[in-house]
């Protein structure tokens, strides 16, 4: 039997069933035993459309004659029919509706009835509908802008009630598309007579047969596939709706769902895109509009095809003129004036808005934001957010062009036949390949570099010389840092490029950019209250949906160290106390004097080398490891072990971790933490002790009802450690941009305090700074989820990788949510557990005066109010007396990499400040080299301590 007639009597068999007893439909026949039953449906279903045919006025039998004398050229023009032995279909006729004898009959009703039941089975439950509510969420900035729509695939909408829906508007669909809606059952047989003699006459352009409550099962639950399986499903869901729904219920679910262009589903946001109000506005007139678009969008856009939207329309304003809906002045209306259409097309903040949907169902207990229409206020700045992307995105890929590890893999689309295409067109007035280029939507939608089209590549004296154009019509020529890319980029490739601002004689040029492969994840908090302002969670949504701020744990490395400090100052020490940076090995915890030398630890600073006794203000700012493990094993506590449980409880207290892996590389950043919790607790620090809870959501509202709101209560105080030890940790973090692993961005150290942080084998890099109001946590590294092992390479530091993409995040910040202002002193409560003193900061001594290394300390009093001395308390003064100094620290050098003085592709600029800033900065870039009076300067040399030393008072 052909498959076509398999299909035809399966869709037969459906129709039989839903119109002649629709409450006992059975989608399930023996394919033996239920032959018989099937062959009595088949029959009842051609009595019931006979007369359907009868009412049309239209003699079956003669049409059926008529198609069969020229049935070749029929089955040609009919595509449908391809394939299809007409006088099997007519054999067929005679022996189910006329219940003649037909010797070698076609049909084989088993092969029918499987069809059929592969077909039909699971199908979707109809009472669903009852409270289904399909809607798209808006997501609004911290200013109340409009950020995000939330919907699930091809469902943009904003559902309303039908009572808000104007009766000439409803009338004006019914009109266009279904005629009899309040009089059929679900399937209306004389529209697909109608349809079926509509596509006999003219086989070039197939008519439907479906009703609106068809339409509404197609869009809601059994899909759009273009089907005989689909037409089945279908036809049984629609005779089931009819029975479980009101038609005012169908009606309402189909004009909240139905595809009208724009990117708009449903009357409330076609509305809105074409007149610019709700849908409880819209005119007869317009309302007609609307109503002729769900017939085909693009066939009747009436942006593009004005004529053609006008007469769709005349005809649903005649029909409805014809039932007495409106008057003859009404029908004859021209086209209304329509508003200019902006699409939305976001093109930021999709790791934001993932994060936005948990926490809706975390905190406010939605499983999804589509489940309804909801208005989101959220915590993103969005001009904030676009710096972040655009500077994350630009610092993975400087780093891999400045580490010879760009790979251009080929374009990211070729649009050579689409230039074509539009080029034929008489009307154009711009470049084919402009117009071409502005609706050309690449994959990685989310990028922030910009698009051009390659339009020339020639082959010259100096090799290939390559323009571009770009989207604001400019043609440039293109930099690349290969000649395999320029030999293999041709006509039409469209590619990224950064454009950076020619300066004194250069000449404009564009610098290709390529997808990077490794990653990175930015995070904006602010400090007082925990609101997100920006998050970045890689390095594009589309290439990766993993939010490498929330869901992914890595190694923080020494970003981790302030822990072991604030274990100090909270115990008392201060940070001009001495301790050693020296080599130290400690024995495994729990081990016995006489285990075998196995697991016992001897870590190893990041230069190699030791510096002997160092203030631990000094051992924070250049990341002493060895400096800090001799903190650990001897300042915290009476042994190593219990100095490291303080750090642990510190650590839990924080909330970076639930459990403490109980193992000393602990304290140097072994065990993995999420970036989110890491920013939190340098939020923290600028806090002096009060841990924000970050978080995305400030409220919810359904109709304009609050259904949620963000608890403001006060944030919790990390208590083990008071303000005034806070305030002595913020400080010492300050002292890193000033002297210590991040002296490459000093300028920024009267406003910021940070920590930068790289792991074993240059896994991960990291950097954490602060300002008064809000904490940027940056972390740059490979995934490695191939389980192939990549490190950013030797030397690649925290200081070198992910510092250089602080600067201008806390630069935009500054312009867009904060005032830049110094960092605030120590509060009133921290005040008065401390005292000034200038101190040289390189030995911990009281600063003689004029000394041009005089540094203000902050040292605290104890009980009785006193300073409490503890310079030696680790380290005697004989100890210390011997030591020599150095400068080294974790990340010794500046960024060198992306230096002017060592230029390399497309580096030899700043890294690129974002397009608001208005005014020149006052401080250098932070992309060169220091000069010699810029550097570190050297300690005096040293003396005897008791030639000037004199006890605090």
């Amino acid at each position: 039997m052909d498959t076509i007639l398999i299909k035809i009597f399966a869709t037969a068999l459906t129709f039989s069933q839903v119109t002649t007893r629709p409450d006992a439909v059975k989608t399930e026949f023996d394919t033996v035993s239920g032959r018989a039953e099937v062959a009595q449906l088949l029959n009842a279903g051609c009595v019931h459309m006979r007369k359907a045919f009868d009412i049309e006025d239209i003699n079956l039998d003669d049409l059926i004659a008529t198609a069969t004398d020229d049935k070749e050229d029929l089955s040609a023009e009919i595509k449908a029919l391809k394939g299809l032995k007409l006088a099997d279909l007519h054999g067929a006729y005679r022996q189910f509706c006329k219940l003649e004898n037909v010797e070698n009959s076609s049909v084989d009703l088993g092969q029918v009835i499987t069809f059929y039941n592969d077909s039909v089975k699971d199908l979707p439950d109809v009472a669903q509908l009852k409270h289904l509510q399909p809607g798209m969420s808006v997501i609004l900035g911290s200013k109340g802008e409009r950020f995000a729509e939330v919907y699930t695939p091809n469902n943009r909408r904003l559902p309303v009630p039908l009572v808000e829906i104007p009766d000439v508007v409803r009338n004006a669909f019914i009109a266009a598309e279904d005629k009899r809606f309040y009089q059929h059952a679900g399937i209306d047989e004389r529209g697909l007579v109608r349809a079926f003699i509509g596509n006999l006459a003219q086989p070039g352009r197939p008519q439907g047969g479906s009703t609106i409550t068809q339409q509404v099962a197609k869009n809601l639950l059994v899909g759009n596939d273009v089907t005989y399986e689909r037409k089945l499903r279908e036809m049984i869901v629609a005779s089931r709706m009819e029975r479980a729904l009101t038609k005012a219920e169908i009606l309402e679910l189909y004009l909240n769902s139905i595809y009208l262009g724009r990117g708009a589903w449903g009357i409330e946001l076609a509305a809105q895109s074409y007149f610019g109000k709700p849908a409880k506005a819209l005119s007869a007139v317009e309302g007609a509009l609307i109503a002729g678009l769900a017939k085909g969008p693009n066939a009747f856009n009436p942006d593009r095809h004005p004529a053609r939207a006008h007469a769709r329309m005349a005809y649903v304003l005649g029909r409805m003129h014809e039932d007495g809906m409106i008057d003859a002045a009404t029908a004859q209306a021209d086209l209304p004036q329509l508003v200019a259409y902006r699409p939305m097309r976001r093109d930021l903040g999709f790791h934001f808005v993932d994060y936005v949907a948990r926490e809706a169902k975390a905190a406010a207990k939605l499983d999804t934001l589509t489940q309804s229409s909801y208005t989101v206020r959220a915590t993103i700045n969005p001009a904030l957010q676009r710096v972040t992307e655009s500077v994350l995105q630009e610092g993975l890929a400087r780093y891999e062009l400045s580490t010879v590890r760009s790979k251009f893999t080929g374009p990211e689309a070729n649009i050579s036949e689409a230039v074509r295409l539009v080029a034929a067109d008489p009307t154009l007035v711009e470049p084919a390949w402009l117009a071409t280029l502005k609706t050309t939507r690449l994959p990685l939608y989310d990028v922030h570099w910009e698009s051009a089209v390659v339009l020339d590549n020639t082959y010259g004296k100096r090799g290939n010389a390559i323009t571009i154009g770009l989207i604001d019509g400019r043609i440039l020529p293109l930099n690349t840092w290969s000649a395999a890319i320029r030999r293999n980029l041709k006509p039409y490739d469209v590619v990224y490029v950064q454009v950076p601002d020619a300066r004194g004689k250069q000449t404009a040029r564009a610098d290709l950019r390529v997808r990077p492969g490794v990653q990175g994840a930015v995070l904006v908090l602010e400090n007082q209250t925990g609101r997100i302002l920006a998050m970045a969670g890689g390095f594009s949504y589309p290439a990766s949906q993993l939010n490498r701020v929330v869901q992914s744990a890595r190694q923080p490395g020494s970003t981790v160290k302030p822990l072991t400090y604030l274990a100090a100052l909270q115990k008392g020490l201060q940070p001009n106390t001495l301790v050693m940076d020296a080599p130290i090995t400690l024995a495994p915890i729990g081990a016995t004097a006489d285990a075998r030398q196995r697991g016992f630890w001897s870590p190893k600073n990041y230069d190699g080398g030791a510096l002997g006794a160092i203030t631990l203000r000094g051992a924070l700012e250049n990341s002493r490891n060895l400096a800090t493990v001799q903190l650990l094993a001897t300042g915290l506590d009476d042994s190593a072990e219990h100095g490291l449980d303080r750090v642990c409880a510190l650590a839990m207290e924080a909330q970076l971790y639930k459990d403490c892996m109980r193992y000393y590389p602990f304290v140097l950043g072994a065990q993995a933490v999420r970036l989110i919790d890491l920013a939190a607790f340098y939020a923290a620090i600028a806090n002096e002790g009060a841990l924000p809870r970050p978080y995305a959501i400030e409220s919810i509202e359904q109709g304009g009802r609050p259904i949620y709101r963000h608890d403001s209560n006060a944030p919790t105080w990390i208590g083990s450690a008071d303000r005034a030890s806070f305030y002595q940790l913020k400080s010492m973090l300050q002292g890193v941009l000033a002297r210590g692993t991040a002296r490459v961005v000093k300028h920024l150290s009267p406003y910021v305090g940070g920590k930068t942080g790289t792991t074993d084998d240059t896994a991960d890099a990291w950097f954490v700074g602060f300002s008064n109001d809000i904490t940027i946590a940056i972390w740059v590294g490979y995934d490695n989820g191939d389980g192939e092992r990549r490190t950013l390479g030797r030397g690649q530091t925290g200081g070198k990788v992910a510092l250089p993409i602080f600067e201008p995040i806390m630069q935009a910040a500054w312009e867009v949510q904060a005032p830049k202002m110094p960092l605030r002193g120590p509060s009133r409560d921290a005040m008065r557990q401390l005292a000034t003193f200038a101190i040289d900061p390189y030995t911990g001594d009281p600063a003689p005066a004029g000394s041009k290394h005089a540094f203000t300390e902050y040292l605290r009093r104890d009980a009785s109010g006193r300073i409490g001395d503890t310079q030696f308390q680790i380290v005697s003064r004989a100890e210390s007396y011997a030591r020599h100094r150095s400068d080294d620290g974790e990340d010794h050098e500046p960024f060198e990499q992306w230096s002017l003085d060592r230029p390399r592709y497309g580096d030899n600029r700043p890294f690129p400040i974002a397009p608001w800033r208005l005014v020149p900065r006052e401080n250098p870039p932070w992309g060169g080299y220091f000069d010699d009076d810029d550097r570190l300067p050297q300690p005096p040399r040293r003396v005897d301590p008791d030639y000037f030393w004199r006890r605090f008072q």
